[in-house]
């Protein structure tokens, strides 16, 4: 049996392998001395029951791992689950699933036309999370899911892998606001997304979040290649509540600006 970090490992080197600027960002704080400490993984997919939410987060809870909050995106269509392990320094899972019944009867077949080529005993490996896209998919169809849910065309087209990692400001020891941070990655040559404003969230809902623009990358569809953007790097600030702890969720209002990262930006 592998181990929770050898799935954590690989799933960064593929995101890594997908998003370099999360590399780069990785190893200029690594260059000020700062050790990098992930605060969540997170993970996309749809409401089918043999790749669902409940399916997607089976190999976490075989490690450990045990669900917490939940969350509706009204908007999106979407709901949402996290999971934290018994061991601090283990990133929080989230994983967020597309309602795929609120969208159009092609929508939906086009779904169904995806999740029906996912290998048979694929979901049961220990590593599924990581697996890729185990469908093929055309560029065309990859656009008419575009017409409906960015998340669902994001999802066609890149499969199960971490939609993002997410750095802990509060572990890092030389930056004492979110705000600081940002204007260190963006110092370096990388764009913020501003949907909702580049801090989404404040102290008195004790999370702030920001995130960088989703990187392209060329993906190879049935009938071509298309650049699109795959994944972003989230950087996320907590704050202590009134009984001292520091808040482990997420704000629906602030998570939702943040799914935006990976939408396409035209022109």
């Amino acid at each position: 049996m592998a181990s929770l970090q050898e799935l954590l490992d690989r799933l960064w080197e593929d995101y890594a392998s997908l998003n370099p600027q999360a590399q780069r960002i990785h190893d200029l704080l690594k260059q000020r001395g700062e050790r990098v400490r992930n605060d969540h993984v997170a993970f996309r997919t749809f409401n089918d029951p043999r790749v669902g939410l409940e399916a997607l987060a089976r190999p976490f809870v075989e490690f450990g791992y045990e669900a917490k909050g939940e969350y509706q995106f009204i908007e999106k269509r979407l709901v949402a689950k996290h999971y934290e392990h018994p061991e601090a320094d283990k990133p929080k899972i989230f994983i967020s699933e597309l309602k795929t019944e609120a969208f159009s009867d092609d929508f939906r077949s086009l779904v169904k036309k995806l999740v029906d080529q996912v290998p048979a005993g694929a979901t049961e490996r220990w590593d599924w999370p990581v697996m890729g896209r185990p469908w093929e998919v055309s560029g065309e169809d990859y656009e008419r899911l575009r017409t409906e849910s960015e998340y669902g065309a994001w999802m066609a087209a890149f499969g199960y892998r971490a939609n993002h990692f997410t750095i802990d400001v509060n572990a890092l020891e030389t930056f004492d606001a979110l705000e600081a941070f940002n204007a260190f990655v963006k110092e370096n040559g990388f764009e913020l997304n501003a949907a909702g404003g580049e801090i989404k969230g404040a102290p008195e809902q004790y999370l702030e979040q920001s995130s960088t623009l989703a990187a392209e990358a060329d993906v190879q569809f049935s009938d071509g290649t298309k650049r699109i953007p795959a994944c972003y790097y989230e950087f996320a600030r907590r704050y202590a509540m009134p009984d001292g702890k520091l808040f482990n969720g997420f704000v629906a209002k602030s998570a939702d600006k943040i799914f935006q990262s990976t939408d396409r930006r035209e022109g």
